[in-house]
């Protein structure tokens, strides 16, 4: 039986404001559900996956593309033996700001009104997005003058051609194989008011369902208790406001992202990321 979970874990590095690379695996241990301080778009190329993002499950086909945003609790389920192929894309939340020009925002595939969480990219229908991809990934690894340059490029490019896709209605949203509503609902509920207190009796009583259906079922869908996700989304809210906010003090973030005072969030937070809160924005405050 697998151990339980205490959180979920922070998955993949990202140094630089993007990574694209091609992956493949046939063996696999199972994958747990975890989250990236960056956002991630992954291109479905072959096997047998289903993908759960937030409690929805996807079906994967091949030429689908999955969007990740920034701290969305997600995993993979391949099918053991069967290769797992996709390329990959990390790019930080803060890539984007240098390259908005007035209205026009390249992250509009994540946060935008035409954003989705799975597209099929069918044949044919608009810009060939897979060959600006593979194109993109294969020249990371080359070694020409200004390479790295011309990578950005690439990339930026594909970006303003996904996003056009996007914006006419080229790419064909897919909806889940496998979601509870009430889980939706609760979810969206707690993502809302992170700064409010969330008992679990609470929230079952505003979906009007039992308080042990409500328990068992999101387990089910997102891998933690709800106290855990809770605390997880708390703590990424803290970490986004410690970026963003670098004048308050650590009491008021700390309220701010719903913990009761500075000493339970030092506690949880020097638990999860192995750091102080003091520590951890040193490190990562943006200049």
């Amino acid at each position: 039986m697998d151990k339980p979970r205490e959180s979920y874990e922070k998955r993949g590095y990202l140094k630089e404001g993007f990574r694209v690379f091609r992956l493949s695996d046939a063996a696999m241990e199972p994958i747990p559900f975890h989250y990236h301080d960056f956002h991630k778009i992954l291109v479905f190329l072959s096997g047998n996956v289903d993908y759960t993002i937030e409690g929805r499950t996807w079906t994967l086909s091949p030429r689908d593309l999955v969007f990740v945003r920034a701290g969305e609790i997600h995993r993979p389920e391949p099918e053991a033996g069967v290769p797992y192929e996709r390329i990959v894309i990390y790019v930080s939340p803060s890539f984007f700001e240098q390259y908005k020009r007035g209205t026009e925002d390249l992250s509009l595939c994540f946060e935008g009104p035409v954003a989705e969480a799975v597209v099929h990219l069918a044949p044919g229908k608009t810009h060939d997005l897979l060959f600006h991809l593979e194109k993109l990934e294969q020249t990371t690894h080359a070694k020409g003058f200004a390479n790295p340059l011309y990578v950005e490029m690439l990339f930026v490019e594909f970006l303003i051609l996904l996003n056009r896709a996007m914006l006419k209605s080229e790419l064909d949203p897919l909806a889940p194989v496998l979601h509870d509503e009430k889980i939706q609902q609760v979810i969206k509920i707690i993502n809302a008011r992170l700064e409010e207190p969330l008992s679990i009796d609470a929230l079952a009583a505003e979906i009007f369902v039992s308080r042990s259906y409500l328990m068992h079922c999101f387990k089910e869908a997102t891998g933690c208790t709800i106290q855990q996700y809770i605390k997880s989304k708390r703590l990424l809210k803290a970490r986004l406001l410690l970026l963003h906010s670098p004048d308050e003090t650590l009491d008021t973030i700390a309220r701010t992202a719903g913990f009761d005072g500075y000493l339970p969030f030092f506690r949880a937070f020097k638990k999860e990321f192995g750091k102080t809160p003091q520590e951890w924005k040193a490190e990562n405050l943006i200049k």
